[in-house]
């Protein structure tokens, strides 16, 4: 064999070694490794036990969300723009279901529990669709819940204002099956009824 030969071997090796290293890191993270072929992407690794306080300062767990399809989206209500924008779109995504809206399910969690307490959230909900339910609750439980959504947030301190902070944190809409299983992201960047059309396949 050529030395330019074993060259090319080498090099096609490496990459063939790269590739199945970025598979299986891929696969571990979206949760597809080891799912058993259940054909749902990240069914086994999205969602889970949740323990939390609604709006109106009921308990509200992952129990109560099942036998509807719905969609769960983190937040808070300090968010100058991403959260407002989602909840506007998750809105307008009910309006347009129409009376399939009563059949399906919203709900907003907060990630900064310390300010968002259920008065504050029921305030902030009230301008939007009433299906949307919010969710707060202890620090430990809201970052349970972020765990089960493999949510990302983090306090970023402001350089304006003296103990002022903002959120950053993960902006995905999940869409989760009647039995609280994971589906896939949801996209609201499209026009509502192409939005309630997607949703009206898990009614």
């Amino acid at each position: 064999m050529t030395s330019r030969a074993s060259h090319i071997l080498l090099v096609l090796a490496a990459f063939l070694t790269g590739l199945v290293i970025f598979l299986g890191v891929f696969m571990f993270a979206t949760g597809n490794l080891g799912s058993g072929g259940s054909g749902a992407p990240g069914a086994s690794a999205i969602g889970g036990p949740f323990q939390l306080i609604d709006q109106d300062g009921k308990p509200i767990t992952d129990q109560d969300m099942k036998g509807k399809p719905f969609l769960v989206f983190f937040g808070f209500t300090h968010c100058p723009d991403v959260c407002p924008t989602t909840l506007f779109e998750v809105s307008e995504l009910m309006r347009a279901l129409g009376k399939d809206a009563d059949r399906t399910a919203a709900l907003f969690i907060s990630v900064d529990p310390e300010r968002d307490t259920p008065a504050k959230m029921k305030d902030y909900l009230s301008s939007f669709d009433p299906r949307v339910r919010g969710a707060t609750g202890s620090r430990p439980a809201v970052e349970a819940a972020e765990k089960a959504y493999r949510v990302y947030a983090k306090k970023v301190p402001s350089d304006k204002v003296k103990d002022d902070y903002s959120m950053d944190h993960t902006a995905l809409v999940y869409l989760m099956d009647k039995q609280g299983r994971f589906v896939a992201p949801f996209s609201l960047k499209r026009p509502p009824a192409e939005a309630a059309a997607e949703l009206r396949k898990y009614l």
